[in-house]
């Protein structure tokens, strides 16, 4: 077993990234503007001093701008409305220059190039392109704008095969003081070039180097192209290639099994950026027959000189980011790529659309393969990556606009130590451990620093992560699935704790409104190498009146024939008083059923309260995870501590009253330290554990990286100031 390289890859001198602001592109939105109820941030783009941004939002159809006077204190600088969806935006001096898509039918694309000024936010002009633009970019003195024109494809017509027409070209507009010269503008044909598709070139992005030189990536067609823009001559092209693959997973089934290959894909390239004036570097995100997962290194005479092959992936695995939903697909989704060069350092960003992560590589030079830093957690689906190396800066826009709020976060380069990530697994024979969806933590009853986790039913097999604490970042050591008769199996593991024997008892919540097949709440006990000794079901008095949110926690109290397990119920059930959830005991020797009632906090206007966690800290003590259903800043996730002293549970079935749990008191609320990583406040805070020696840890649930940013926060609360019990 190997300590991952990704733990060990920070240490030294090298100077890393961490997080310092996170702004929320729903915050520049004027107030009642309603062109769709989304608001987000896809491309982004800096001043010259890096003093602004500006970021595309193409579902409210303008621009946002951010102050980044103090960076790690992001303010709204306003919006300017363009008519249409932009789709790239760059920076000549005080003019802002944004491409603007204004198709309504694939067979007639239109567009358009806006001028605003910087300082007033004023239109200052319009070009018209003749069609959809889709990525933009400058030459080193601002005297060229590069102009993609993509004209997307119907992916709804004949399946998406192309070619569509009408195709695609390079549009090429000078610049005088940053204002286009319309008049001036000329068109490069990139027809007749590609082996896919040549009547149909769809250029996807474009970079210039130092020398005036665009490299232009033709995603669909696979292929490149290196054009002169002082006077639009195509001077090279040629094929991006295929990759052949190994050690990746391919089958989308609910497990992270990395034991696949594939030969011959194509890498159908995405962002390109230069790494001097002979080579450049591609994310290979794939869109129409590829996408290899990968991104690479090319000299511009068209020689491949270095590929990652499946290191993306690994890396993904490694980190809890990687998403098993699109293993049938194109994996991590490399998409956004960027460089800078901090200080004497070329540094490489790769931007992982499905995996909400962005990996930092530095450039060792030309024939040899890069470095790989470090990652950096990034809001959901990374798109916009933009290097800011006069302010040791790196911003990331994530376009998603889901439960969380597209973001715009920024980066700042330092000596401080990597601050994420707080858990990575280690490697067995060669290949990380994947993981992620952690629902329950538990700690080892002997061994200080050593806890174990539970997968939730995001997998198809239950598994326990052991995790060792004592290491920075965490550790997860090794993992074991749940069997039957030697096979695996799958629950949706909610919580977990360790028994005297070393085995666990391990809560799997149920779903009675499941259909076509209902899911019912169990008590599993299990061995301690996973095997399924005994499944549990709920009495019929209580099964009846269960609903979705189910069992979430499970700790035990004594030991022997006086063993207690005691289960939390996140959630009111059909017969529970609103604000009221359950707290269940099971007497293990007689196989008795009691029940308790815990009084919620009162939740926000449209949001929740539940419990996502219960650990016994004495005979009588136990310390809840209190948490609402939302993000960010107003969102609550606390730790609360009640005690049972002198309560006795009312049994299941009978018609005795039940008791409430005494002496409710706020433990610590939770959301300050989870915004000391400068993120926001995740959502599901749903494990908790004190180990051997009394410190205690809380873990994050990143839902698979399925419609979350794959963030895991595990975070070390040390020895808490419990009362007296």
């Amino acid at each position: 077993m190997a300590l991952p390289f990704a733990a060990t890859a920070q240490t030294g001198k090298t100077q890393v990234f961490n997080r310092i602001a996170t702004f929320e592109a729903a915050s520049n939105v004027p107030a009642g503007r309603n062109v769709s109820k989304k608001s987000v941030a896809e491309i982004v783009a800096a001043s010259p001093d890096g003093r602004t941004l500006v970021y595309t939002d193409g579902e409210q159809q303008g621009l946002g701008f951010i102050n980044l006077a103090n960076p790690a204190k992001p303010q709204p600088g306003g919006f300017v409305a363009v008519d249409g969806e932009p789709t790239s935006v760059v920076v000549s001096g005080g003019v802002v220059l944004a491409g603007v898509s204004t198709t309504k039918d694939f067979t007639k694309p239109g567009g358009f190039v806006v001028a605003i000024d910087l300082k007033t936010l004023k239109v200052l002009s319009t070009c018209d392109l003749g069609g959809q633009p889709d990525a933009l970019a400058l030459d080193k003195g601002g005297r060229v704008l590069s102009v993609v024109i993509e004209n997307e494809r119907d992916e709804r017509l004949n399946k998406g095969v192309i070619p569509q027409l009408p195709a695609g070209n390079l549009t090429l507009i000078p610049l005088s003081a940053g204002r286009p010269d319309c008049a001036a503008k000329k068109v490069v044909a990139l027809t007749g070039m590609a082996a896919v598709a040549p009547t149909d070139p769809e250029p996807e992005l474009v970079k210039v180097n130092a020398l005036g030189e665009a490299i232009v990536s033709l995603q669909e067609n696979n292929h490149f192209a290196v054009v002169n823009v002082a006077t639009g001559a195509v001077v090279k092209h040629f094929s991006a290639g295929t990759v052949d693959l190994m050690g990746i997973d391919r089958k989308r089934d609910g497990q992270i099994n990395p034991v696949d290959s594939a030969t011959g894909l194509k890498r159908e390239p995405d962002a390109v950026a230069w790494l001097d004036n002979q080579r450049f570097v591609s994310a290979n995100e794939g869109d129409y027959e590829g996408g290899s997962r990968t991104f690479s290194i090319f000299n511009k005479n068209g020689t491949l000189e270095w590929d990652s092959g499946a290191l993306l992936e690994h890396i993904a695995m490694r980190h809890g980011h990687y998403p098993e939903h699109r293993s049938g697909s194109k994996g991590t989704e490399p998409e956004g790529i960027e460089v800078g060069r901090f200080g004497n350092d070329n540094l490489i960003f790769v931007g992982l659309e499905r995996a909400s992560l962005v990996v930092v590589f530095k450039d060792m030079g030309a024939g040899k393969p890069p470095q790989f830093i470090q990652v950096l957690p990034a809001g959901s689906g990374p798109e916009g990556l933009t290097a800011i190396p006069q302010r040791n800066l790196l911003v990331v826009a994530a376009e998603n606009d889901g439960a969380a709020r597209s973001t715009v976060m920024i980066y700042q380069r330092g000596a401080a130590p990597a601050a994420y990530p707080h858990l990575v697994s280690a490697d067995v024979n060669g290949l990380p451990i994947p993981w992620g969806a952690i629902s329950g933590l538990a700690a080892d009853r002997k061994t200080p620093g050593r806890f174990y986790a539970v997968t939730d039913s995001a997998y198809a097999v239950t598994r326990v992560l052991e995790i060792d604490t004592t290491r920075r970042p965490a550790v997860i050591t090794r993992a074991f699935p749940l069997t039957k008769a030697g096979q695996p199996v799958g629950f949706d593991g909610e919580g977990i704790v360790q028994r005297e024997d070393g085995g666990f008892w391990i809560a799997s919540e149920g779903d009675p409104e499941k259909k076509p097949n209902p899911v019912r709440d169990l008590l599993i006990r299990v061995s301690a190498n996973g095997a399924v000794q005994e499944e549990i079901e709920l009495p019929e008095v209580l099964r009846q009146q269960a609903v979705r949110f189910g069992l979430e926690g499970v700790t035990t109290t004594g030991s022997g024939a006086s063993e207690t397990v005691w289960l939390a119920v996140q959630r009111e059930w059909k017969n529970d008083p609103k604000g009221i959830v359950k707290i269940l005991s099971y007497q293990v020797a007689t196989k008795t059923w009691g029940m308790l009632y815990y009084p919620l906090d009162v939740p926000a206007e449209g949001a929740w309260m539940g419990l996502s966690e219960i650990t016994a800290v004495g005979p009588n003590s136990f310390i809840v995870i209190e948490r609402d259903n939302t993000f960010g800043a107003n969102s609550r996730k606390t730790l609360h501590m009640f005690s049972t002293a002198g309560i006795t549970p009312a049994v299941v079935g009978s018609n005795t009253t039940v008791p409430t749990v005494a002496a409710k008191r706020l433990i610590m609320d939770l959301k300050p330290i989870m915004l000391t990583g400068n993120g926001y406040v995740l959502d599901k805070v749903e494990s908790f554990a004190i180990d051997a020696a009394g410190e205690a840890v809380f873990i994050t649930d990143n839902d698979a990286v399925d419609g979350s940013n794959g963030e895991t926060q595990l975070i070390r609360l040390g020895r808490l100031n419990l009362p007296a019990r």
